[in-house]
Formats: C-alpha cells, structure tokens, sequence
C-alpha cells in the first residue's frame, strides 16, 4: 500500500511539475540565459578595464622613459592625451607628471596652470590637491606673490602630510621679507618635528644656524 502512495505522489510531482513547467518555463529560461549572460559580461568588462589599465600603465612609462632621455616637451605630449583618455587615476597621475615634463621643459606657466587645476578638482582627494598647492609654489617661488604663496602653504603647514615642507617654504619667504622672527618658528617647528624626514630637519637646523649668526 505504501508503494502506490509513493508512486502517486511521485506522478503528482510531475504532473505539478508539467503545469509549473508550461506556464513560467520560459521565464525560468529567460532568467538563466540573463545571469549567464550577465556573467559573461562581467567577466567581459573586467577583462576590458584591465586590458585598459595595462594600456595606460605601457602609455604612462613610455613618457617616463622621455622624459628620461631628455626629451620632455615629447613625454608632456603623450601625458596630454594620457590625461584626457585615462581613467580618474591614471588621468590625474598624468597631469601630476605631465606638469613635471612641463616644467622640465622650462614651461613653468603651464606647470602652474596644471597644479592649479588639480589643486581644485574636487574629483581629488584632500592629499592630492594639497600637494598640488604645494608643487604650484614651489613652481613659482622665486617669481610669484610671497603674501598669496604664503596664504596658500598656511593651511597645509598646520598639519598633514606636507607640512614639513610648507614650513620650509613659508621659513624662507619669511626671510624673504625680512621677518627673522617667523622664519625662526617655521625652521624650529620642522627640526623639532620627529615626524619629518631627516633631510628636512637638517635643512632646518642649518637654516636656524644661519639666523643666529
């Protein structure tokens, strides 16, 4: 007796299943060829964005290699379109080096332009609009306004990543303007700051030096 219950359960199964079948079948079909397909098409893009990367990073150390040979205004070329084709990453390491080759170049107008731009670029994160405040000064410190160069580093010399260096800079355009004092507390906050680099700190003690004489 419990063979043919099982046995018509079973056929009850399938006749279920037949009916389930008939009617979503093709949307359970439907469902399948979408996820396989939506896999292969990840699959597809990773294999694109990585074919892509490999391209940009070829593209971006065959301007290191001019620049290296000298040739910079060519390695600012390639960096150019580097820029505008790449992803946000590559884009904005090629406008940080691409400024460099420019100022290699002897090109310091665009080199600042380009840091200015990447300074306020609000697709950067803090760190790297900061550096480009601080390589746009640096770009112009011999030539630009002390009292607007010093207004820019300010911020960056109270804390964070390059405050080492602003202080420096701020020390010297201090100096610039005759106020040793300032200069002083510029120098002393970075030799006294274990947190600098060593290079940075012996600059400062013998800047201090200096002032005392």
């Amino acid at each position: 007796m419990a063979d043919i219950f099982e046995e018509v359960d079973e056929e009850l199964k399938q006749e279920n299943f037949k009916k389930l079948w008939d009617r979503f079948g093709r949307y359970i079909v439907a469902a399948v060829v979408l996820i396989v397909a939506g896999v292969s098409a990840h699959q597809a893009w990773q294999h694109y964005t990585q074919t892509q990367q490999q391209a940009y990073s070829e593209r971006f150390l065959a301007a290191m290699k001019l620049s290296e040979e000298g040739k910079d205004t060519d390695a600012a070329a390639v960096l150019t379109v580097l820029a505008a084709e790449a992803s946000d990453g590559y884009a904005m390491l090629a406008r940080f080096r691409e400024a460099a080759a420019r100022r290699a170049a002897g090109d310091e107008a665009t080199a600042i332009e380009i840091y200015d731009a990447l300074a306020v670029d609000d697709a950067n994160e803090p760190f790297y609009r900061e550096l480009a405040v601080l390589l746009s000064v640096m770009a112009q410190a011999d030539t630009g306004d002390i009292a607007a160069m010093s207004e820019r580093l300010t911020p960056l010399a109270e804390s964070g990543p390059w405050r080492h260096t602003a202080n420096e800079y701020l020390g010297l355009f201090a100096i610039r303007q005759g106020d040793t004092a300032a200069a002083r507390k510029r120098f002393q906050s970075v030799a006294d700051d274990l947190e600098a680099p060593q290079g940075a700190r012996a600059r400062a003690a013998e800047l201090l030096l200096t002032l005392d004489k």
